[in-house]
């Protein structure tokens, strides 16, 4: 059940209630593509730094350990130690980013494994049984993620197809959250919303997965390539046409800015590599820019990352030390990068709660922009 608490012009402060918890939203899902974040994060750490739901990979969980596997040993809650909510997408972002090893036909798409060259088929009925073993909270619909500057004719027939397996997704999970064996007899669907930067195919593929009366809704296909601007109106445009007493979640987004930019049209879920893989690059975000600790200046900087952060990196470690542990390739280096950046989106999301809340979120937002835009 979604509740909508507050709003302040089209961004929305809501409560999503799922089998494994309540998610308080605008919010931003950390990543653990293969069941953990990359850079050697436990599942404790993530409830130290104020995670929510943390976010999976249907396709590489299927590739390996096995989906099968995950499903012996009580699903992924309790394969990776995490009771609060799991989204998982449905491997649909694969058909897009695995291009060369993939062909797409209307049963489902032909894959050959990245690790091994194994004949893999996924449908929206696999996708769906895959997800439902790994007993998720939210799992996605498979979907075809075209790329944003592909051809009208080329996106069109995507679109089309993708609403034909979404149909599908939803049948085979009503059947699934009936079997006696599925674990999660209550695991949502989420629809995907997909057109390019086509305004006019984005508009109606909305208002037609609209009617379908999902768990929530989702919009892909962003972030591939297009230009800021693009994804920003293509957010104009798709959002108002998308139920509004249902979560919104943009998929694979964003920069904080990013986030920003589209809470303010409406948008309430995020996921997104950037605080993880930065991070394990030396990157780390502040409230004034995104810092480079490999950068000399830091080498006896005896200041946290930011100072009055409550991470459990800013409250004890200095940046000289952080950038220390980098340059010997020590791994507590990027460990500790990569925490405080996910401790800094958790943050920024309850930031944003409480602006909404209390109806300054635009002022919030400006005032952000420009601490962003420094350069350090």
């Amino acid at each position: 059940m979604y509740k909508i608490i507050s709003e302040d012009g089209m961004a929305k402060r809501a409560e999503l209630e799922t089998p494994h918890g309540v998610i308080q939203t605008p919010v931003f899902m950390n990543v653990g593509t293969a069941a953990a974040i990359k850079g050697a994060v436990a599942s404790s750490d993530l409830e130290e730094i104020g995670t929510q739901v943390e976010l999976s990979n249907t396709y590489h969980l299927h590739v390996r350990p096995g989906d099968e596997i995950v499903k012996k040993m009580g699903g992924l809650h309790a394969f990776m130690s995490w009771n609060k909510p799991i989204l998982t997408d449905s491997g649909g972002f694969q058909v897009f980013s695995l291009n060369g090893l993939r062909k797409i036909k209307e049963e489902g798409v032909y894959f050959h494994s990245h690790i091994d060259g194994k004949k893999i088929f996924m449908g929206p009925e696999e996708s769906m049984q895959i997800q439902s073993n790994l007993a998720s909270t939210i799992a996605m619909a498979f979907d075809e993620c075209p790329p944003a500057l592909a051809e009208e004719r080329y996106i069109r027939q995507s679109v089309e197809r993708t609403t034909r397996w979404l149909q599908r997704c939803r049948d085979k999970m009503e059947e699934l959250n009936q079997r006696e064996d599925t674990i999660n007899k209550k695991q949502m669907l989420f629809g995907i919303n997909q057109g390019g930067i086509l305004e006019d195919v984005r508009i109606e593929h909305a208002q037609e997965i609209a009617e379908m009366n999902l768990d929530g809704y989702a919009i892909g296909g962003l972030a591939v390539g297009e230009s800021h601007e693009e994804m920003y109106h293509i957010l104009d445009v798709t959002v108002p046409r998308l139920p509004r007493n249902k979560p919104t979640y943009l998929m694979g987004v964003g920069t904080p800015s990013n986030i920003l930019e589209a809470v303010d049209r409406g948008v309430d879920f995020f996921d997104c590599v950037y605080p993880s893989r930065n991070g394990r690059h030396g990157h780390v975000y502040t409230n004034h820019g995104k810092l480079n600790l490999f950068n000399q200046k830091y080498e006896t900087d005896g200041a946290p990352i930011e100072e009055g952060c409550g991470c459990p990196v800013c409250r004890r470690y200095s940046r000289a030390y952080i950038r220390h542990l980098l340059k010997a390739k020590e791994m507590l280096g990027m460990r500790f990068c990569v925490l405080h950046n996910l401790y800094f989106y958790n943050n920024m999301m309850k930031e944003i709660r409480e602006a909404i809340e209390e109806k300054r979120f635009a002022e919030y937002k400006k005032q952000k922009l420009i601490d962003f835009a420094n350069k350090n």
